[in-house]
């Protein structure tokens, strides 16, 4: 099953960024790109986290496992970044144990969203 680690592009982490000025958010997409997506991880750019007082912000995701959103992120976390998204693609419920996240993952969580179980009934 593929993790899909979500990168906010049009994040300005509180700047206004200058004519032809790259936003911080597609810095920090293209600074995760550098690092690398680990096995089982797909980064996917979206336009918006809505997260904007927050900095950068990312997002981990899969079906089944609890979904994270974290924020206050630069391109000096890329490695951290990805670090966390190897152990969420590895957590078979994304819940990854507080101690082994990467620092960054335990102080800057902005949400945490349960696993979409759709029932049967529901559908009808």
């Amino acid at each position: 099953m593929t993790v899909t680690l979500h990168v906010c592009i049009t994040c300005r982490a509180g700047q206004t960024p200058g004519e032809g000025e790259t936003a911080p958010g597609a810095r920090l997409h293209a600074a995760i790109l550098e690092v690398g997506a680990p096995d089982g991880v797909t980064i996917v750019p979206v336009e918006c986290l809505s997260a904007c007082n927050q900095g950068c912000s990312v997002a981990l995701s899969a079906p089944g496992r609890w979904s994270y959103v974290y924020g206050r992120m630069s391109e000096s976390n890329a490695q951290d970044i990805v670090a966390g998204a190897a152990a969420y693609a590895a957590a078979p419920d994304g819940i990854v144990p507080w101690r082994t996240r990467p620092e960054i993952f335990r102080k800057q969580s902005l949400a945490r969203i349960p696993p979409i179980n759709i029932l049967p009934e529901a559908a009808e």
